[in-house]
């Protein structure tokens, strides 16, 4: 099993002091985070991206995905194009976070880049409904 699938952290966010619902602390593993379910680690993603339009002003794919997966740690234009593939989305147009026709095939295209296998589309549901506040 993939790391980030093992870990419910589907997005293979690294462990750092920002702290999220539904993250097991301390995380087992030393460099990413974990969570209690599959649903929380992709919450952790929306909450992730939504911070990333808000605080850093990262509006496009090609913003946050820059970020998320830096050039000094991965082949970032590859996994731009990965996305926006699987998304059917511009790596430059505009996002809104809290669209979830945008937002669920991200997270899931994410997941899919990260782990090498197709997120399971109830558990990215799951995890849009926590990131709206619906548990």
């Amino acid at each position: 099993m993939a790391r980030g699938l093992d870990n419910r952290n589907p997005g293979n966010i690294r462990r750092s002091k920002v702290r999220y619902r539904g993250e097991v602390h301390p995380s087992r593993d030393p460099d990413f985070k974990q969570f209690e379910t599959l649903a929380w680690g992709y919450r952790a993603i929306f909450v992730l991206l939504d911070t990333y339009r808000i605080r850093y002003g990262l509006s496009t794919l090609r913003g946050m995905i820059s970020r998320w997966a830096p050039p000094s740690e991965n082949h970032t234009d590859v996994y731009i194009r990965a996305v926006a593939a699987d998304t059917g989305l511009d790596p430059d147009q505009r996002l809104d976070t809290h669209d979830p026709q945008t937002m669920i095939p991200l997270a899931a295209a994410i997941s899919r880049v990260e782990n090498g296998t197709p997120a399971d589309p109830q558990q990215v549901a799951a995890g849009w409904d926590l990131f709206l506040g619906r548990d």
